[in-house]
């Protein structure tokens, strides 16, 4: 029993810390749905310069960092997708054709696999 207790805290305990993404807002960032507001698109620099901190964590933290994804889509093989628009997306009024979008890839385990900014 002790050894349990004992490889549950150590397991619990390696997880990856969150990254400092203190640059930007993250309340004013999970505000804005859909880059609608355009807040985010004030932060896509130093959001490029930061993917490798975001992979390796876990679907709840990202959340934890990110908010809820403005969209999410489940692959085959238990994959997930989460979408956050960095710039305004088609459901705002003032859309652009293009826009920026962070892009997550989540193994079948739950954890960020790919981390990318793609122009859709």
């Amino acid at each position: 029993m002790k050894k349990w207790l004992f490889l549950s805290a150590v397991l619990i305990s390696c997880g990856k810390p969150l990254p400092d993404l203190s640059p930007i807002n993250l309340a004013q960032w999970k505000e804005d749905k859909n880059g609608c507001s355009h807040f985010r698109e004030q932060g896509i620099s130093y959001l490029i310069n930061q993917l490798e901190e975001l992979k390796g964590l876990s679907e709840k933290d990202i959340i934890k960092l990110l908010g809820r994804p403005d969209r999410n889509e489940l692959y085959k093989r238990n994959q997930k997708f989460y979408y956050y628009d960095l710039e305004p997306g088609k459901v705002c009024s003032d859309s652009i054709i293009e826009n920026q979008q962070l892009v997550l890839r989540f193994n079948a385990m739950g954890r960020a696999k790919e981390v990318t900014v793609e122009v859709l």
